[in-house]
């Protein structure tokens, strides 16, 4: 009797004790410095991006002085993140967290030429309207 209640609470050998526990990617005492700095690098990046255009729309090179700041922040928050979440622990994060810097450095220059280059006025011998499709009526020389 005893060796059949001994063998019904055994427990499987693949089964997770109680001793075993999952391994959290965050200590607990770090959540707030992750979730601080995770919110950090949105708002920066958000920043950077916004005064760069601004300063190229507006010409005032000024704003991108504060555009290049907003960029240090962005790279200190980015920085902070990986630390606390144990990225840099791992190679392959490593170089996520690197492209994702150079990444957010030169996006807001591409995107800058992009528009310049799509939004560019075309010469007016090419931007002359076609005759056949014209929907204007032409007098008969009266």
């Amino acid at each position: 009797m005893f060796l059949l209640v001994h063998l019904a609470t055994e427990e499987p050998k693949n089964a997770f004790r109680k001793e075993q526990r999952m391994i959290e990617p965050v200590a607990l005492k770090d959540f707030f410095l992750t979730f601080f700095s995770a919110a950090m690098v949105i708002m920066t990046g958000g920043l950077y991006a916004l005064l760069f255009a601004y300063s190229r729309l507006k010409q005032r090179p000024g704003l991108m002085l504060l555009a290049y700041t907003a960029y240090l922040g962005l790279f200190v928050s980015v920085l902070t993140l990986a630390f606390a979440a144990n990225l840099f622990n791992n190679t392959f994060w490593t170089v996520i967290v690197l492209l994702m810097l150079i990444g957010y450095l030169l996006a807001p220059h591409a995107i800058w030429h992009l528009c310049v280059g799509t939004h560019r006025e075309e010469p007016a011998d090419e931007a002359a309207p076609i005759e056949v499709f014209s929907t204007v009526v032409k007098s008969r020389g009266v």
